[in-house]
C-alpha cells in the first residue's frame, strides 16, 4: 500500500505492536487488494482513519469510480479503525457494509475518512465518508466489525 512509513499512528499504538514484534504498517493495510487499487492509509487511530485511492484503474465501463472500489476503500478504513479500537488482543472481522453512492468521480484521488459511530467490547461501527478532490461527497458507507479474540501466538 505504498509508502507505509508515512502513516501517522499514535505513539502508544506503535509501542504496543512493536513490543509484540508485529509490523503495524503491514497489519493495518488492505494487503494485495489495496496495493492493486493504489490505496494509501495516511492517518490511523481509533478515532479517525484517513486513506486515499486513485480513480484511475478503479473505474467501471462508463469511466466512473466503481462502487465496489469505494466499498473496498470504506471497508479497509473502517476495519483499520476497528482493529485499532480492539487493540492487539482482538481482530476485526467485517459483518455488515452499507454504501450509498452520491455522485460519480472520473479522475483524481478520492479520500475516505472513517470515524466511529459505536465502539464496544464485541463490535465497532464506523461511518466512512469518501470525497473527491473538490471535497464533494462521492459515497457514504457504514461498516460494522465483530471484534474477536486474536489467536494465541505459536512458538
Amino acid at each position: 500500500m505504498g509508502e507505509q512509513q508515512h502513516v501517522k499512528f499514535p505513539q502508544e499504538v506503535i509501542d504496543e505492536y512493536a513490543a509484540l514484534g508485529i509490523d503495524i504498517a503491514a497489519l493495518f493495510s488492505a494487503g494485495h487488494l489495496g496495493s492493486r487499487m493504489g490505496m494509501q492509509i495516511v492517518e490511523a487511530s481509533a478515532d479517525r482513519v484517513v486513506g486515499t485511492m486513485p480513480v484511475e484503474g478503479n473505474t467501471q465501463p462508463y469511466g466512473l469510480l466503481h462502487g465496489g472500489a469505494s466499498a473496498v476503500l470504506a471497508e479497509t478504513l473502517g476495519s483499520v479503525g476497528s482493529m485499532l479500537h480492539g487493540g492487539s488482543t482482538k481482530i476485526a472481522v467485517g459483518v455488515d457494509l452499507n454504501c450509498t453512492h452520491h455522485r460519480g468521480a472520473r479522475s483524481g484521488l478520492v479520500t475516505g475518512v472513517a470515524t466511529p459511530v459505536h465502539r464496544g467490547r464485541s463490535t465497532a461501527t464506523y461511518e466512512i465518508v469518501i470525497s473527491d478532490e473538490e471535497g464533494r461527497r462521492v459515497c457514504t458507507a457504514r461498516l460494522t466489525c465483530l471484534l474477536r479474540d486474536a489467536p494465541a501466538a505459536t512458538s
